[in-house]
């Protein structure tokens, strides 16, 4: 195993508080790796952000799986303490190698893979990657690239309109405007705030990659085995959308739900109800190696 800045706790204390889930990072053989852990139990859960997020939004979430769970949540490359990829257009599958490299250096060698959003795309491309680790795969509200089908002709225009967005108004401004589309209108107070301070700490050079990722990929590259894999979606997300996410869910012949009362950042809006979905994956699991 890599060497960890500080050890993570022996169990969590029930709460939303970002200390009992403690930022943390560990160097692997593909560079640096921050992420927060929590919880322990048979089989590790890795939870992956998405493109506007970062490791601590999964808190609440992971405060439920870690009960009967190791729960991991990494900062994607170029976010949070994590090092940038190198390649400046990068590909799901480079997310992916260094999701591997991670696991490698956590000593974690069958786990569960949750990617949200843009981190559903690198869950993907994780499941076909040659010797991955991933027992089961499970998308929640899938961003499926620019390259997808129906979906290209679009590519160009989000990028210039994320990139310049970002590049005249800065990472507060796009912080503050993201709780009313990532959430519905019955969040609370608190889960809006969540949406905003993660976003705060976003780092425009990883955002930039994150974007061109975005733009370049088409998530049908990565064919996932419909034994091991599933797809959730929040009943308003206006973002993906639900018809959108049921209609890859069936072509890909993967396993769909809806996520009651949650807008696109589902995992915050419902944790309780998300975190029990992955629980029963999670119980399967362990029926199964068993």
């Amino acid at each position: 195993m890599g060497d960890v800045a500080h050890s993570a706790p022996d169990g969590i204390r029930f709460g939303d508080l970002e200390s009992d889930f403690p930022e943390q990072r560990i160097n692997t053989d593909a560079g640096v790796v921050g992420f927060r852990e929590c919880g322990q139990g048979p089989l590790a859960v890795l939870l992956l952000h998405g493109i506007s997020s970062g490791s601590a939004s999964w808190t609440r979430c992971a405060g439920f799986l870690g009960q009967n769970a190791r729960v991991i949540a990494w900062d994607a490359p170029g976010y949070g303490a994590s090092s940038p990829l190198l390649p400046p257009v990068p590909q799901a599958s480079d997310y992916a190698g260094r999701l591997d490299a991670l696991l490698s250096a956590l000593g974690v060698e069958r786990c569960m893979v949750v990617g949200h959003s843009l981190g559903a795309l690198m869950a993907a491309a994780y499941g076909s990657l040659a010797g991955q680790r991933a027992a089961h795969i499970v998308l929640i509200s899938p961003a499926l690239g620019y390259q997808y089908e129906g979906k290209k002709h679009l590519a160009v225009s989000v990028r210039a309109k994320r990139l310049q967005m970002l590049e005249e108004k800065g990472i507060d401004a796009m912080a503050r405007t993201l709780p009313d589309r990532l959430l519905t209108a019955d969040a609370t107070l608190e889960q809006r705030a969540s949406i905003t301070r993660n976003a705060l700490r976003l780092n425009t050079g990883g955002y930039r990659q994150a974007v061109e990722m975005l733009c370049s990929e088409d998530i049908a590259r990565y064919a996932l085995d419909a034994s091991r894999g599933q797809v959730l979606c929040g009943d308003h997300d206006v973002v993906t959308t639900p018809e959108q996410s049921a209609d890859f869910a069936h072509r890909a012949g993967l396993p769909f739900a809806l996520v009651q009362g949650a807008g696109h950042a589902c995992y915050i809006e419902q944790p309780e109800r998300v975190a029990t979905a992955l629980g029963d994956a999670v119980e399967r699991l362990g029926e199964g190696a068993g």
